[in-house]
């Protein structure tokens, strides 16, 4: 769950962002995985999807570095946050994600997706086992 106060917005990047509404200073926890709101749905589960269902998963999951039999699925807007290679967010840790610097009022927050996957990044969909 985001721990700091965001909006969404066009991102320049793609389609949707996640943006600041106040300075966030650099070293703050702005997210936390909360097993209470966010969801850690089974490979099975998520794989036995079709259609629209799926194709959401696709878009707004990623792998649970933890148990690669999840995957994990934020309640938050937290799931719109894009990827950068210069990103102002880290989420290296699977659990707790920091400011990497100051992020200004109005600026989009941003994350590096390779940390989800070995082999750089891909949508959910778009794996090939």
């Amino acid at each position: 769950m985001l721990l700091v106060d965001v909006y969404l917005d066009k991102s320049p990047i793609q389609g949707i962002g996640v943006f600041a509404k106040h300075r966030i200073t650099q070293g703050t926890l702005i997210w936390k995985l909360d097993p209470r709101f966010d969801r850690r749905i089974p490979i099975e589960t998520y794989e036995g999807e079709s259609g629209p269902v799926k194709s959401y998963l696709d878009r707004y999951s990623y792998p649970d570095r933890r148990d690669p039999n999840f995957i994990v699925f934020e309640a938050d807007d937290a799931r719109y946050m894009n990827h950068a290679d210069d990103p102002n967010c880290d989420i290296s840790s699977p659990e707790e994600a920091y400011a990497l610097r100051d992020i200004a009022p109005g600026e989009e927050l941003t994350c590096d997706y390779n940390h989800f996957f070995e082999n750089g990044f891909d949508f959910l969909g778009d794996r090939h086992p």
